[in-house]
């Protein structure tokens, strides 16, 4: 071959390489334009079908794809991706062992693309889970960390009685890492019967100490959009005009393990009624978090006077993690105010007037306080803006 050849070849090849290149990121795009309407769908079903049938080299790019993926558009991506590995394994060719394993390490990419990630690894080296699992604990991927958890509960349970200091070091380590409710009452079952004290509320950080006030009127549904004087600053000295009568700031706790708070026990009469409570949170720094909440009530949360979320449904039942609002919090004392409102329904079943409430990191593990108080200091007062 003539030099001039050689060169009009390797040119060649990086012209088709740029064209492969531009045709991967527009069906990419195609993808990832898709609308749950159904807008899109007949582009983005024929751009995974030509990229699960793209080169191996595609792999990784397709798995970093989901990092800013709708979940409709992470369908048709594990479709490509599923697709191109199955072709793959089906002619005995090799998958890129060394670069899944590092995907999967790579926290900062997004949980779907990292499992899809390991799945495939796992196809061709069963020893991955072995390897990668013990290591995830602490994983910002609460489907990994459930894997880790699982791992080290069963090493405690095949410990047994027999070696108890074992046993109870490994249930330990797996509590460390487990936000899950079924998990972690087995976990505490099971250091229980060792003999082991646990404390929930300290391991979800579950605020179980607040000032509250009320009720104000929600007959016939008024409340959740009025704006009662709470709303407006957090005076814990101040009486206020309430439902039926003048009101002023209590206290209320709860010593329940999962931080349930029974509102009802501390309203009479708690029917068509809106309660207001407050808490401090102190953060060690200014940090972005997650604060969760459970309730069968309607709701509305301020964090430093702020509005960040409300839901004004009634009796969907309750649950660990209901709901999870992203807030903001500045380093030290910090104002949660919560509006709580109950409806005027007499069934056994709409009785229930209750709040759970934590502070987490995105993966669901507690932000411990910078020091722990009891509530609201007695002299807080602080502006609580409207969300209207």
């Amino acid at each position: 071959m003539t030099l001039t050849r050689w060169l009009m070849a390797g040119l060649l090849t990086v012209v088709s390489g740029f064209a492969y290149a531009d045709e991967f990121s527009d069906r990419i795009a195609a993808i990832k334009a898709v609308q749950r309407e159904g807008n899109g769908n007949e582009a983005a079903g024929a751009a995974a079908r030509a990229l699960s049938s793209g080169a191996i080299t595609t792999l990784i790019p397709l798995l970093a794809a989901f990092d800013d993926a709708s979940p409709l558009a992470a369908n048709y991506l594990r479709g490509s991706v599923e697709g191109l590995v199955d072709r793959q394994i089906a002619a005995k060719a090799a998958l890129p062992s060394g670069d899944l394993e590092a995907f999967v390490l790579d926290l900062k990419r997004d949980p779907r693309g990292r499992r899809l990630a390991y799945e495939t690894l796992r196809r061709v080296d069963p020893a991955a889970e072995g390897r990668l699992i013990p290591k995830m604990l602490l994983d910002p991927s609460s489907e990994f960390r459930r894997d880790a958890v699982a791992l080290y509960i069963k090493q405690a349970k095949a410990a047994g009685e027999g070696k108890k200091d074992e046993s109870v070091e490994l249930y330990r380590k797996a509590l460390s890492g487990a936000t899950e409710e079924d998990q972690v009452k087995d976990i505490s079952a099971e250091l229980k019967k060792l003999g082991e004290k646990v404390d929930l509320q300290k391991h979800f950080g579950f605020m179980t100490k607040w000032r509250i006030i009320g009720p104000f009127d929600n007959k016939m549904f008024i409340g959740f959009d009025a704006v009662y004087a709470p709303e407006k600053s957090v005076d814990l000295g101040a009486k206020l005009q309430g439902q039926m009568g003048e009101v002023s700031w209590g206290e209320i706790a709860t010593a329940d393990e999962f931080g349930i708070l029974d509102v009802a026990k501390s309203v009479a009469p708690h029917k068509g009624a809106v309660m207001y409570l407050a808490t401090t949170f102190q953060s060690n720094r200014d940090q972005q978090v997650e604060v969760r909440l459970g309730t069968p009530n309607a709701w509305k949360i301020w964090v430093n006077g702020q509005f960040v979320f409300g839901r004004d449904e009634y009796h969907r039942g309750m649950a660990i993690d209901q709901y999870r609002v992203k807030a903001s919090l500045k380093a030290g004392d910090n104002v949660i105010l919560v509006k709580l409102c109950q409806n005027e329904q007499t069934e056994d079943w709409a009785q229930r007037y209750q709040l759970q409430l934590r502070v987490s990191d995105s993966s669901g593990i507690a932000i411990p306080q910078a020091a722990r108080t009891a509530g609201l200091p007695g002299r807080v007062r602080a502006a609580v803006a409207s969300s209207q």
